[in-house]
């Protein structure tokens, strides 16, 4: 046993900390917990297999990455992850390379599955003695608004638990318990739906190009994202209410052939199997504030962004930062201003991303209304031509 865990060792159900959700959010605020001598409980309602193997996002921001490998979580990210410096726009059949680390201080971004990200903390935090308690069901929150919260759910072997704690952080997700438990009326509640819907394609098919495709066809947007050496994500725009029924995997690819397509150009797209198509619905979401009594929320819990720009995971990445922050300040001095400033300073950065996606939502996206259309190209074109719009694009899409 561990010396951070031996004088809880007689209290098994106190922990001064509880974590519901071991995404990224999660488990980096647990690995970083523990590192500053906070020991804490990660309830998942996932088996370790399948948060390990599941695919989400895959687009990594420099800063997020310094944040991981400053406290040793991103040693294998640092190895096999690829650096992504430009990204390139296609326009009526013409390529535009937009070379954003030249325009912003070189920084880059680094592709690496978000599976890949979870099953890295998720190794360290386990093998540090740390405690996940997987396959759990009805999980609830009690006495939220008061200084001794505590969680109760049912085990995977079926028994009723409990766990005392100080404080609850809620990670896990637009859909999970934490963000439902805050009585109504005590947050405000910001949604937009941006009339969008994008199918999501992944396939087991080498990246037909070395950095990210955004196409502005008249059909619709189409993305080509990278993954792996093998695999590659790709995005059609579908209209709203559409079925992933409409889409059989050969319209999939004649789509995605017809829409990235160049002129003058021997470019063409690598095919594969498909292994998943969704249909994802474009909307943006923020509660303010992200946190009520003793409860924090992280990430997907507290905010949801349209995968234009890649910012969601990394946006979950600066709120378990700022947590674990104020979370040891207090612990270690009592003050509690990082704690009654969380949800200011997550906010700033998460409202700024959400503008930034939506500025892009606009400029690549075909529109019903041929005007507004037109307008989104406008800035797209202006994006190509002018020094200082690219300047703008840098340095939102890169990160601050």
């Amino acid at each position: 046993m561990s010396e951070l865990d031996r004088e809880w060792a007689g209290q098994s159900n106190l922990r001064p900390v509880g974590i519901v959700g071991a995404g990224p959010a999660g488990l980096t605020l647990a690995n970083l917990l523990r590192q500053g001598g906070i020991p804490c409980v990660v309830l998942e309602r996932g088996t370790r297999e399948y948060i390990e193997t599941r695919p989400r996002a895959g687009v990594i921001e420099h800063r997020a990455v310094r944040m991981l490998d400053e406290h040793g979580l991103a040693d294998r990210l640092l190895r096999e992850a690829d650096r992504h410096g430009a990204c390139e726009f296609r326009v009526n059949g013409q390529a535009h390379e937009v070379d954003y680390a030249a325009l912003y201080d070189g920084q880059t971004h680094y592709v690496y599955p978000q599976q890949e990200v979870v099953k890295d903390l998720l190794g360290a935090f386990l093998d540090s003695g740390g405690d996940v308690r997987f396959s759990v069901t009805d999980v609830e929150l009690h006495d939220i608004e008061t200084s001794s919260p505590y969680l109760t759910w049912t085990s995977a072997s079926g028994e009723r638990e409990r766990l005392d704690c100080s404080f609850i952080a809620g990670a896990d997700g637009f859909h999970g318990v934490t963000r439902r438990s805050i009585p109504a009326g005590a947050v405000q509640e910001f949604s937009h739906q941006h009339g969008i819907e994008w199918l999501s394609i992944l396939a087991e098919a080498p990246p037909s190009t070395h950095k990210v495709i955004y196409a502005l066809h008249p059909d619709g947007f189409a993305g080509h994202m990278l993954r792996s050496s093998t695999v590659s994500r790709y995005y059609l725009q579908v209209p709203v209410d559409d079925t992933v029924d409409n889409w059989p995997d050969e319209r999939v690819w004649a789509e995605l052939h017809k829409r990235l397509a160049l002129r003058d150009s021997d470019w063409k797209l690598t095919e594969g199997r498909i292994t998943e198509k969704r249909i994802l619905d474009m909307r943006s979401y923020v509660v303010e504030p992200m946190n009520h009594g003793n409860l924090y929320l992280l990430g997907d819990a507290a905010h949801i962004i349209t995968p234009v720009g890649a910012k969601g995971m990394n946006l979950a990445l600066h709120d378990a930062e700022v947590l674990a922050a104020a979370l040891m300040e207090y612990t270690r001095t009592g003050d509690d201003a990082g704690l009654r400033s969380y949800s200011e300073v997550c906010l700033r950065r998460v409202w700024r991303a959400q503008e930034f996606s939506q500025w892009m939502v606009f400029m690549i996206h075909r529109s019903p209304e041929p005007f507004l259309s037109r307008l989104g190209q406008a800035r797209l074109e202006h994006l190509i031509a002018s020094g200082s719009s690219a300047g703008y694009f840098a340095q939102n899409y890169v990160g601050p």
